[in-house]
């Protein structure tokens, strides 16, 4: 498949995935969640690495521990999330992650007194900020602040870490090997969070444990793909087409959970897919090795 129709695919898939975790969250808690898709990414990535021969063993473990933290929080407080608010709410505030690495870089530029900061890199995070104002005041309760909170800090996160694997693929580590040890420090980050915040479900429905599967296929074979279309592909068009993710979250979020979004709702959200691909060109401009990562962080 072309790189285009595996980004597609995967934008698809994640959205899916998203939609899997929501009707998931019924049957058992984040913690679980988080750990057995996880695990089923661990028992993924080892197979894949032993039918083609590949060792996972690493050079490099402690920067694998430091994205894996970061990663997971991300993940953790993205799941909590779409647990709690309207799917296109939820997957909006995690891919505000190219909005929160735009005000990385102008962060690193002030302090550093390296360059000049791009003023329209400075209008993408305002654009990307507003978005979000409209986002969370029309379709969060009153209640559901924390709920948008963790929300929004899931994509800042998950902008850390997309830094933290371009790292780690300058140190030349593969990318199953990084998707591995980010799963493994999934299962056990979850496993320790339910520990100490939640109890253990039994897999008594068969409806629950098929949700969990369904989440860890669709989050492994996702990055997969998209790592694939980050390979073969143009990095800023793979990265516009990501955000058709919100689009097809959209499209479930009403048809399977009734969410209604308001007309402010949905100018919200495209200001900050616009403000997001703005500061994507803007960055790959500035940066143009930090556009080929974003590829396992989901």
């Amino acid at each position: 498949m072309s790189a285009p129709v595996l980004m597609i695919a995967a934008s698809f898939l994640f959205a899916t995935m998203g939609v899997c975790i929501k009707l998931a969250s019924e049957f058992y808690d984040t913690g679980e969640i988080v750990m057995y898709r996880g695990l089923i990414g661990v028992l993924m990535m080892a197979l894949l690495a032993r039918w083609q021969g590949l060792t996972l063993a690493t050079r490099v473990p402690a920067m694998h521990f430091w994205r894996s933290l970061s990663g997971v929080s991300a993940l953790s407080l993205w799941f909590y999330s779409i647990a709690h608010l309207p799917l296109a709410t939820a997957m909006t505030l995690n891919y505000m992650s190219s909005v929160w690495m735009a005000l990385f870089l102008i962060g690193g530029a002030v302090m550093l007194g390296s360059r000049r900061v791009d003023p329209r890199l400075v209008a993408a995070v305002l654009l990307g900020f507003a978005g979000v104002a409209l986002v969370l005041r029309p379709t969060m309760e009153q209640q559901q602040l924390w709920h948008g909170l963790a929300g929004l800090l899931s994509g800042m996160l998950s902008a850390m870490a997309y830094l933290q694997v371009t790292t780690l693929g300058r140190a030349g580590e593969p990318e199953y090997r990084i998707v591995f040890y980010f799963s493994l420090g999934g299962a056990i980050a979850g496993a320790l969070m339910n520990t100490g915040l939640g109890h253990w479900h039994a897999h008594d429905s068969l409806q629950g444990a098929a949700l969990l599967l369904a989440v860890g296929v669709l989050a492994t074979l996702a990055q997969l793909m998209m790592t694939r279309a980050y390979g073969r592909g143009t990095p800023l068009v793979n990265a516009s087409l990501q955000y058709l993710g919100i689009v097809f979250a959209v499209i479930y979020g009403v048809l399977l959970f009734q969410d209604k979004l308001s007309l402010s709702a949905l100018a919200g959200i495209m200001l900050i897919v616009g403000a997001g691909l703005g500061a994507t060109l803007l960055r790959s401009r500035a940066t143009p090795k930090d556009s080929q990562h974003s590829v396992t962080d989901s």
